[in-house]
Parts: structure tokens; C-alpha cells; sequence
């Protein structure tokens, strides 16, 4: 991946963001939900955003900072199952607003959550006019780019591959509930 490197620590953070988002990934979302400091300050972030935002697993991110209990949001499908722990009503839908909360589902709904997000900042057309300047039309090679539409197999393999990711956060689950 692309390293990010800080510039300011939390404490030199601007305290009251319009907008929190948070990305998504897999070691370093489960890192991000370890580290009590950095649930500390999503959910301190959280409290003063004007929009609390995430995109794939970065919804599991709000949840382990209880930012997400009573709301309905999304994430990759494959961590939808374990999102309802941290007290989400998972919804299978590639974009989800309740309330202050948006969040995208897999990685391509960010677009979709980018459009979603501009067009409540600013207004439908303005979005219309992004998604036309990045000739967002997507027509995809296969018919495969979501539950109903891939195989068994494919499905099948991408669960394999994601139970360790999901033990290790159903594993952090236990680990904040003890802190």
C-alpha cells in the first residue's frame, strides 16, 4: 500500500470537523480498532463532526469508537456480518445515510459515497457535474460485482480469504468490551 504519513498529531487536530471519514482495509483497520487512542479520537471527532463518514471497513472503525450503535450503515459485504456487533444496522446497499451518517460500502462505492457526499454539501447538480468530469459510467466486464450477481465459487474463495480478517475483528470486539 501507499504509505500516509501524519503531520499533526490528535491533539493538534482541528476539534470540530465538518467532515470524518474514514478508510478501510484490512491489518490496518484491525490496528485501528486495536489502538484505544485512535478509538478515542474518532469518537471525540465523531461527536463534533458535522458528517461522520466511512467507506469498506472504515464503518467497523466508527463502530469500535460507538459511532455507529442505533444507526444503519454499510461496508464490504464481506464485513457486513460482523458490523451488527458494534451495534450497526447493516443494510446491503453500496451507499447508507441515517442522519449524520454516510457510509460506502467495497472499495468502487466510494465513488458512488463521493457523489452522495458532494451532492449534500452542495447539491445534486454540482454532483451530476462531478460524476460527468470523471465520466463516471460504469460498465463493468463481468457480472460478478456483487452477491446476487457472482458465483457461488467466487464467493466461496473471497470468504476464505476474509475469515482471518474477520476472526481477528470479532477477536477486537472481545478486546474493547474488556477495556
Amino acid at each position: 500500500g501507499v504509505p500516509i504519513r501524519p503531520t499533526m498529531s490528535f491533539d493538534d487536530c482541528r476539534p470540530a470537523p465538518e467532515i470524518l471519514f474514514i478508510p478501510g482495509g484490512t491489518d490496518g483497520t484491525l490496528a485501528a480498532m486495536e489502538d484505544k487512542q485512535v478509538r478515542d479520537f474518532v469518537a471525540k471527532m465523531g461527536a463534533e463532526a458535522t458528517y461522520v463518514t466511512s467507506v469498506c471497513t472504515g464503518s467497523l472503525i466508527l463502530g469500535a469508537a460507538g459511532l455507529l450503535n442505533g444507526y444503519k450503515a454499510t461496508s464490504h459485504w464481506l464485513a457486513l456480518k460482523v458490523l451488527k456487533e458494534f451495534g450497526a444496522e447493516p443494510l446491503e446497499q453500496r451507499v447508507v445515510v441515517d442522519r449524520n451518517r454516510i457510509t460506502g460500502a467495497g472499495v468502487t462505492a466510494g465513488i458512488d459515497f463521493a457523489l452522495t457526499l458532494t451532492s449534500l454539501l452542495k447539491d445534486d447538480d454540482y454532483a451530476k457535474s462531478v460524476q460527468l468530469m470523471m465520466e463516471y459510467d460504469p460498465q463493468p466486464p463481468f457480472e460478478s460485482g456483487n452477491l446476487k450477481s457472482a458465483s457461488a465459487e467466487s464467493v466461496k474463495l473471497l470468504e476464505a480469504m476474509a475469515d482471518p480478517f474477520l476472526e481477528g475483528v470479532k477477536a477486537t470486539k472481545v478486546k474493547i468490551a474488556t477495556q
